[in-house]
């Protein structure tokens, strides 16, 4: 496989961001060393100043800080060497040499995601501006619903009029239900008439795609392919879109398309999405057997067509190291307003964090986005020496002599007839097919965590195998993100607690990746994603201790006149313009900065703290793993309230249980500190706790408005 000797990326470490991230580490370490050594010095004598709760209350404030500096140490990994990537893919020599790229995208329930959607992401993967004989789109339907098959048997119909349209006019934006609603940004004013005039009929044909897919999901339930009893469900593999053996010049190129919905029996484990993509990696190893894989969450449609080639600018750079596994592009989303009360863009990961390990061994497989080497998930980089690509054998991989003879020959098609790759399609789609091989273990996509692909790409990454990130001017993917409280509360629950989970099992970062291949800067990286959700605790201590001592008059923090307290507020200081640097320098404002802040807090006393709970249930025996799909479908009122910047807390009560706790609890100790300070005159004792708690009445407005808003609407009503 041969490239342009054209230069077809370039790397920009940046030196002087790197060397001011560091020069802040230490200031920011000799602060934080010289508040414990405070802290220690002090204990005796502040706590036999007081009562006896203040040994208690001194005891906790110190086991917050001792949580808070382990985490303030994990996350000054990502500030060690950040660094930036462009790709040149008009360097790319020509189209024979680009290898196969097959797509996945997995869907679960037509309801809360909507058929429509799904097949506006599907299309946009048909529509990448890549050669269509080495595309090929897979579709995962885990609910087997007859209305997921229609609408792809549709989108087939409708693309082969929308694909040849958006390649003849250069049309960027090729997910038509965006193109329509006017997130073209603009492709229509660059031709004529007659560019119009076929506007006009390829939207009359996506309208009638449209009403076939609606009306076909009215009425229609998961689970309704083929009849579904307490036997389960038998696995279901249609080619909706051949483009194997067609000779006709005139004929319309277009990508495979295959339609792929699991067996399903209840005395065989589900594996959620971990073992859908196993499926569609078996599947696709002897239909289109592309040497990379592009997965797609069903509602994150392809926003820019030069993605794949802008990625192979990495994975075919012959400069680059064989170790490279996969490129991350991030998630991004077009319902985003400038007000992201929500953080839903979430610009400290994809605008820091994944910039900070791209210096490293490089970012976290995201779950969405990414085009990944396949050979990386059936072995280490040391090929010659790893058996299961050297020799893979049906003990590893199954029992399936056309999906094994695939493995090593990547870039050449399986030579069978159509029915005997559908017949073994269904085989390797079955439930027991994995029983007793290395899939989920030490093959394909990993069952150890309910993060099948941040986990994956961990493993990956404790191998030896590298990663590398790009982030484009123009998004690669669009999405669209939660907006409103109780989506994304879910979402983090989900995440801090399997995190945390990892963090104390046998994969732990502090033992099992320091002893990899891994490198300790990386291994910490991923010690800040696992113990993370630890900050609940800490938050939970700064928001009840110090704001009872303050209206009992006890003081956990230096008196104002003191030298102490400089440290204490410097090192606050320190940490919010550090922030705040972060956010001006990629784009944000000072909105965008108090709305990270806010948002920050709300979701660690809540979405943390309950991921913590989770963990711990979970090692307890209490609680099973389970599967929680968000849901993508938004009503109308849940906008109106995020674009004019209000909170929406419906069916997030649960939830925001210990907030509203901790915002009674801070404004009753604030009212109660206030008066003690006019009754006993020490202010000055005092000062650092009336900060702290006038900051979190601050950061609880929110909370009590939506609490009075909810109650007025419920009079009302």
């Amino acid at each position: 496989m041969s490239c342009s000797t054209l230069a077809l990326h370039k790397t920009t470490v940046h030196r002087r961001l790197a060397a001011g991230n560091r020069a802040h580490i230490l200031f920011h370490l000799l602060l934080i060393l010289s508040i414990f050594y405070y802290r220690f010095s002090s204990y005796i004598e502040t706590t036999s100043s007081y009562e006896n709760f203040s040994t208690l209350a001194w005891t906790c404030m110190i086991l917050a800080e001792l949580i808070l500096t382990l985490v303030w140490f994990f996350t000054q990994s990502f500030r060690w060497r950040p660094l930036t990537r462009n790709v040149f893919p008009e360097n790319l020599s020509g189209e024979i040499d680009l290898p196969g790229v097959d797509i996945f995208v997995c869907t679960a329930d037509p309801i809360k995601e909507p058929t429509l959607e799904v097949m506006n992401t599907v299309i946009s993967a048909m529509s990448l501006d890549y050669p269509p004989e080495k595309l090929a789109v897979y579709l995962s339907d885990d609910g087997g619903a007859a209305v997921t098959l229609h609408g792809m048997k549709e989108a087939a119909v409708f693309a082969r009029s929308w694909v040849p349209f958006c390649k003849k006019y250069g049309v960027k934006t090729r997910a038509p239900g965006a193109y329509f609603s006017g997130l073209s940004g603009g492709d229509e004013r660059q031709h004529g008439g007659e560019f119009q005039d076929e506007v006009k009929e390829i939207k009359s044909k996506y309208e009638i795609f449209k009403k076939s897919v609606d009306s076909a999901g009215d009425g229609t339930h998961v689970d309704d392919i083929n009849s579904i009893s307490g036997n389960g469900r038998a696995p279901v593999v249609q080619v909706i879109n051949d483009n194997r053996g067609s000779t006709d010049e005139n004929d319309i190129k277009m990508p495979l398309l295959v339609y792929v919905s699991r067996e399903r029996r209840p005395s065989y484990p589900h594996r959620f999405k971990a073992g859908a993509l196993n499926a569609l990696l078996r599947v696709s190893g002897i239909l289109s057997n592309g040497p990379y894989i592009m997965v797609l969450d069903c509602d994150m449609f392809c926003n820019d067509p030069s993605s794949a080639k802008q990625a192979m600018c990495l994975h075919l750079d012959p400069s680059m190291s064989s170790e490279l596994s996969f490129v991350q592009f991030p998630q991004m989303f077009y319902n985003v307003t400038k007000n992201d009360i929500y953080d839903g863009q979430t610009r400290s990961a994809f605008k820091t964090k994944w910039q900070g390990m791209d210096g490293l061994m490089g970012p976290v497989l995201t779950g969405s986005g990414y085009y990944l080497k396949k050979k990386a998930l059936y072995g280490s980089p040391d090929q010659e020496d790893d058996t299961h690509l050297h020799q893979p054998d049906a003990s590893s991989f199954g029992h399936s002599n056309l999906f094994i003879a695939s493995i090593n020959g990547a870039t050449d098609k399986i030579e069978a007839s159509t029915e005997e790759l559908l017949r073994e399609a269904h085989l390797l789609a079955s439930c027991s097919f994995e029983k007793g091989t290395k899939w989920g273990s030490e093959i394909g996509y990993s069952y150890e965590c309910l993060l099948e692909s941040t986990f994956t790409g961990y493993y990956l990454q404790c191998k030896g195998w590298t990663s590398m990130y790009l982030y484009p001017e123009k998004p690669a993917f669009l999405g669209c993100a939660a907006i409103d409280m109780k989506d994304g509360l879910i979402q983090l629950r989900k995440w801090n607690g399997n995190l945390l989970e990892l963090g104390f099992s046998k994969f732990s970062p502090l033992t099992y990746a320091i002893s990899s291949r891994m490198s300790f800067l990386h291994s910490m990286c991923y010690a800040y994603f696992s113990f993370q959700p630890l900050l609940a605790l800490s938050f939970l201590i700064y928001g009840l201790v110090p704001q009872f001592c303050f209206a009992k008059g006890i003081p956990v923090f230096p008196k104002v006149n003191e030298a102490w307290f400089i440290v204490f507020l410097a090192l606050w200081i320190s940490s919010h313009l550090q922030h705040m640097y972060e956010v001006f320098t990629s784009g944000g404002t000072l909105r965008t900065w108090w709305n990270e802040q806010r948002i920050w807090v709300i979701k660690v006393v809540s979405g943390s703290l309950f991921g913590c709970i989770d963990c711990i249930m979970k090692k307890l025996g209490i609680s099973k793993t389970m599967f929680r799909l968000t849901n993508k479908a938004i009503a109308q009122e849940k906008v109106e309230n995020y674009e004019k910047g209000k909170f929406d807390f419906e069916g997030a009560q649960l939830f925001m249980i210990p907030m509203v706790a901790l915002a009674i609890w801070n404004s009753v100790c604030f009212i109660g500190g206030l008066w003690s300070i006019i009754e006993k005159g020490n202010v000055s004792d005092m000062f650092g706790q009336l900060l702290l708690s006038t900051f979190l009445v601050v950061v609880s407005y929110p909370i009590v408005e939506g609490i009075v808003t909810r109650k007025s609407r419920g009079k009302s009503e």
